[in-house]
């Protein structure tokens, strides 16, 4: 677990009630009702339904709101590019498991290469695929 100052909020934690979140993303709390009907920013819940947002889903209304206001972007434009964010953030994590996974398997050929070369017999000597070499004992006369 990452080292955190004391009474540090873990990015995800749904810790934050509505009107909260709304203060926090200097926004009305029944734009961010809207938001979440709208799918574009989904609170975690509390077992009797209300919403609890995150660190995380505060950054996330400020980026919708800039996004609205700054850029003019409508919200099904907001829905699209935060899918393909998350899409994006996805692939990136994905891509460093697959080089990670890629580097533990050279690291593996590489051993098991040096294993067959320590196999070989001392009498061997192993050449270049493109050198053939005869070997003619000589005749007894």
């Amino acid at each position: 677990m990452p080292d955190r100052p004391i009474g540090a909020v873990p990015e995800d934690a749904p810790v934050f009630v509505i009107s909260i979140a709304a203060q926090l993303a200097g926004m009305h709390p029944q734009t961010l009702r809207q938001y979440d009907r709208a799918g574009l920013v989904t609170p975690g819940r509390t077992p009797g339904g209300g919403r609890r947002y995150s660190p995380r889903d505060v950054a996330l209304l400020r980026e919708v709101q800039r996004l609205s206001q700054e850029e003019g972007v409508n919200l099904a434009g907001i829905k699209r590019i935060i899918e393909l964010e998350s899409q994006v953030d996805s692939l990136q994590m994905r891509i460093t498991e697959l080089l990670t996974e890629l580097s533990q398997t050279h690291a593996a050929v590489a051993a098991a290469a040096s294993a067959v070369h320590a196999s070989y017999r001392r009498d061997l000597v192993p050449m270049s695929q493109q050198t053939l070499a005869v070997w003619r004992p000589q005749r007894r006369r």
